[in-house]
């Protein structure tokens, strides 16, 4: 019989505890300014005798409430240039690695009116290459890490394209239905690895919880900017589709959790070589959360109709991911994207940047910011379920409430000044 010790930090349970042998590390973090890159700063700070120096790479640098640890040092580089040029920065700046995080991605721009990851080809091209240009530059600069952890997401699933296997287990086979950049950057860095005797880690959250100051690629932004906006037109809260997506079970993936699951995953042995799914262990759906996101925001609010008017729009694969039975469907009385264009809209949250004195005063990019939380409400099926089962058995047992972690991201939103206060949030 073997013994555990785990902790807790606020809201994340079940945290692992290090053995004090493991210290004087040095981590680079790449894509060091986005959502999951600025949490995965914030986890390895927090051990500072097991991190000794922290590289940031990032075209920006990260935003940290407060100062950068002398620890951390921040590289501007854009993995987009030759791996020459890239090597030459990492040998003049003296740069050593024995854990590599990788974070680094762009969203390339859909052909107009199309959904958010549309362009599949060019996803997998800029994508890839960022990967490819970083990993060649590290052998140019004859720094070779212990491990690298590359960072995808539940799209490896194929849920975006309907119905598919569930529960979303490493194991299961890629969904080849479209071009995907996470299967591209899979081989490529299988492949550097087994070349240059280099051990490796993927980790694929589901939607990402977390506050940063670019507001693409999450959830809670758009959906702060929707009950805000309703309070100020005295509107209720209503859900945009139907009673299935409301009831379905949803797999949230807090950055905070997902950089602790991250840090296990590079220091156990075990785990070496291996995929590992990242989900707050939480079961959250929306028709649990809606009503509670109204309150906070001192709103009414309505729930799906089963006898309603909505709008029906089937996904083209048939079968679908997983195999059988009938394509995907998403039924909506409306979509955000275009709710957040209507004038009266947009007029409404300049007043409400103004009198809050908010960072962000007109609401820009709302295919972008506001696709991105359609897609989230709109799964009518278990497209994001992952199972934790293969970390677990690993000696994993994070866990945090996906609503708490919720209501922890409001707050660093306001914090931020993205979002005027949540007027009756609980601030415990």
């Amino acid at each position: 019989m073997s013994s555990q010790v785990v902790q807790t930090r606020g809201i994340f349970h079940g945290l692992p505890v290090f053995s004090n042998d493991i210290n004087g590390l040095t981590a680079v973090i790449t894509g060091a300014n986005g959502i999951s890159g600025q949490h995965m700063l914030r986890v390895l700070m927090q051990s500072p005798e097991r991190w000794t120096k922290i590289i940031c790479i990032s075209r920006r640098p990260p935003y940290i409430d407060g100062e950068i640890p002398k620890i951390a040092e921040h590289i501007a580089l854009d993995f987009l240039n030759t791996p020459h040029e890239i090597a030459k920065v990492l040998l003049e700046r003296g740069v050593q690695a024995d854990y590599v995080f990788f974070f680094s991605y762009v969203q390339v721009e859909p052909d107009p009116g199309s959904p958010i990851w549309s362009n599949a080809k060019e996803m997998c091209r800029i994508n890839t290459l960022l990967l490819s240009n970083f990993l060649e530059s590290l052998s140019l600069a004859s720094i070779k890490p212990r491990r690298i952890m590359l960072q995808t997401g539940a799209k490896h699933y194929g849920g975006q394209f309907g119905p598919n296997l569930s529960p979303q287990e490493e194991s299961d086979p890629r969904v080849l239905l479209e071009p995907n950049f996470y299967y591209d950057q899979e081989d490529c860095l299988f492949s550097y690895c087994n070349k240059h005797g280099v051990k490796w880690n993927v980790i694929r959250p589901a939607f990402i919880l977390g506050a940063v100051p670019d507001a693409a690629m999450n959830i809670c932004f758009p959906l702060a900017v929707y009950a805000s906006v309703c309070r100020h037109l005295g509107q209720p809260l209503d859900f945009p589709y139907d009673l299935t997506a409301w009831d379905i079970n949803t797999t949230q993936s807090s950055a905070m959790l997902n950089s602790y699951l991250e840090e296990w995953a590079v220091l156990t042995d075990a785990a070496a070589n291996q995929a590992f799914n990242a989900s707050d262990d939480s079961l959250f759906t929306w028709g649990k959360f809606w009503p509670l996101l109204a309150k906070w925001y001192s709103l009414d609010y309505t729930r799906p109709d089963a006898k309603g008017m909505y709008q029906d729009f089937s996904l083209p694969y048939d079968p679908p991911p997983r195999g059988y039975g009938p394509p995907g469907k998403v039924r909506f009385k409306f979509r955000l994207t275009e709710w957040a264009k209507k004038p009266e809209v947009r007029e409404a949250w300049k007043v409400i940047a103004k009198q809050n004195d908010l960072t962000i005063k007109e609401l820009r990019d709302t295919d972008r910011v506001f696709g991105f939380a359609d897609f989230a409400l709109s799964v009518s099926w278990s497209g994001s379920n992952l199972s934790m089962s293969k970390a677990r058995q690993l000696g994993w047992h994070g866990f945090v409430d996906s609503t708490q972690s919720l209501r922890e991201v409001f707050l660093d939103f306001e914090k931020l000044r993205m979002i005027p206060s949540v007027p009756t949030i609980a601030r415990s």
